[in-house]
């Protein structure tokens, strides 16, 4: 989870990537970094992949991530939780490099008046280029997209 400044208030953006091609499958933003936000990145994610039974869901110790009802949630969809060491970000490099390159790409270079201004943005750049348009160097200089339809992932 990270944050977005505007001038109207701080955005929360939870998101879950997926690990083999990189795409961001799940993702929800919010005025407040609560569970319910992180419950509902994991909703859509769970709704658009389907996962099958033991898929690995890895994360950072957060409250959010280690609240009873997330891990409920994960157990009720058949999915094994995993989380970092404490204190150790190389962990979650992957999401890490996702909050990075979403800063230097979009956020750095806007100022945002409101919160819907941020959203809008944001939507754009995960739901039209991110996913769709920018070239992953760990995958062969193909979009997340594009990698999985290579390789039959859906």
């Amino acid at each position: 989870m990270t944050f977005i400044r505007t001038r109207a208030g701080f955005l929360h953006l939870a998101v879950l990537l997926d690990l083999y091609s990189r795409r961001v499958v799940g993702w929800a933003m919010g005025e407040r970094p609560n569970l319910p936000l992180a419950m509902n990145a994991l909703d859509m994610a769970l709704l658009a992949r389907l996962p099958q039974e033991g898929l690995v869901h890895h994360t950072d110790q957060g409250p959010l991530y280690s609240a009873h009802a997330y891990r409920e949630r994960l157990t009720a969809s058949g999915l094994n939780p995993s989380m970092s060491a404490k204190g150790n970000a190389y962990d979650n490099a992957v999401a890490e490099s996702f909050f990075s390159n979403l800063k230097n790409e979009l956020v750095h270079q806007c100022d945002f008046d409101t919160r819907e201004q941020a959203r809008s943005a944001i939507f754009d750049y995960i739901e039209i280029f991110y996913d769709r348009q920018r070239r992953h160097q760990t995958l062969g200089y193909v979009s997340p997209m594009q990698f999985e339809q290579m390789n039959s992932v859906s």
